[in-house]
């Protein structure tokens, strides 16, 4: 293949990425405040259950849900490599190493994932503290259960971490891409919405967290992601993203980060962290191409 057939195909590739980019803006330019209602029925619906069953002390959120814990963390730990590989999705740099492409091709979904995470933080941190809820590990002898990787014995079970930030980066995807037509919007939402809780159960099947925590965090975490977006569409303060003047900015984090994730890899050689440290290799490659390109251009004007 040519120099000029490639080129043809790149300009082909970007030119379909600007056109997705302008569908993002239009698709969370139509979203509604209604879109809360949901989660926050279920939060008062999950609340309200709680309270029938006498279960909103600590002892009572743990013992209602032990034998569904037991009986979850026992299936899905019969795969303790894809558990604890698809469990680093919570990990924000793992997933955010995934989608750093887009801050080249469609930042817009940055604009809204970078105020997303950070309300999704002001949820999680201080909930945690509040409910003081303590982890399996904390509560259930060791042998009684599985535990993959670290055992995490805090009391910081409720939410979980882990869900919220999976829900929080995957609301922001939900709506970006979100389909037109009605038959492949509903099944595009559930896919989503399975792949997010199939996610979010890992940390169930590592021992880390009570199904409540997955689900309480999962609705968390989607509406961190609407505020996400509703911030970035009301307010310009992340529009910077989308500047490339502000490239070496990225160029910098994505260098911590690869070497973040070469100590993920020395320390657990996980197939994830492979993946993740490649996609962000590609991503650094292609800014720091652009920003080189952009430098030259500004020399040769002036």
């Amino acid at each position: 293949m040519d120099n000029q057939k490639r080129s043809a195909i790149f300009n082909n590739w970007i030119y379909s990425f600007a056109l997705r980019s302008n569908n993002i803006i239009n698709n969370y330019s139509r979203l509604k405040t209604v879109l809360f209602i949901l989660p926050i029925f279920l939060l008062i619906t999950i609340i309200l259950q709680l309270y029938s069953q006498n279960a909103l002390s600590v002892d009572g959120y743990i013992q209602i849900q032990k034998g569904l814990f037991f009986s979850i963390n026992y299936n899905l730990g019969q795969y303790p490599n894809l558990q604890f590989n698809l469990t680093q999705f919570g990990d924000a740099l793992i997933f955010l190493s995934f989608l750093s492409i887009f801050i080249i091709y469609v930042p817009k979904i940055w604009e809204a994932l970078i105020p997303g995470l950070l309300v999704s933080a002001l949820f999680s941190c201080p909930l945690k503290k509040i409910f003081a809820v303590p982890r399996p590990a904390a509560m259930f002898t060791n042998n009684s259960f599985i535990i993959i990787g670290e055992k995490l014995s805090g009391s910081n079970s409720l939410p979980s971490g882990h869900s919220v930030t999976i829900f929080t980066i995957l609301t922001v995807l939900l709506f970006a891409f979100t389909p037109q037509k009605l038959k492949y919007k509903t099944l595009f939402f559930l896919c989503v919405i399975i792949m997010g809780l199939v996610l979010g159960f890992t940390r169930v099947g590592v021992g880390a967290h009570y199904p409540l925590d997955v689900i309480v965090g999962s609705i968390i975490g989607y509406i961190s992601g609407l505020i996400g977006i509703f911030i970035s569409r009301k307010y310009k303060f992340f529009t910077w993203v989308n500047n490339k003047k502000c490239y070496p900015v990225f160029i910098l984090l994505f260098l911590i980060g690869c070497i973040m994730l070469m100590n993920k890899i020395i320390n657990e050689n996980l197939i994830i962290f492979y993946l993740a440290f490649v996609s962000l290799i590609v991503s650094l490659y292609k800014i720091t191409n652009i920003y080189a390109k952009k430098q030259s251009e500004v020399k040769a004007v002036l």
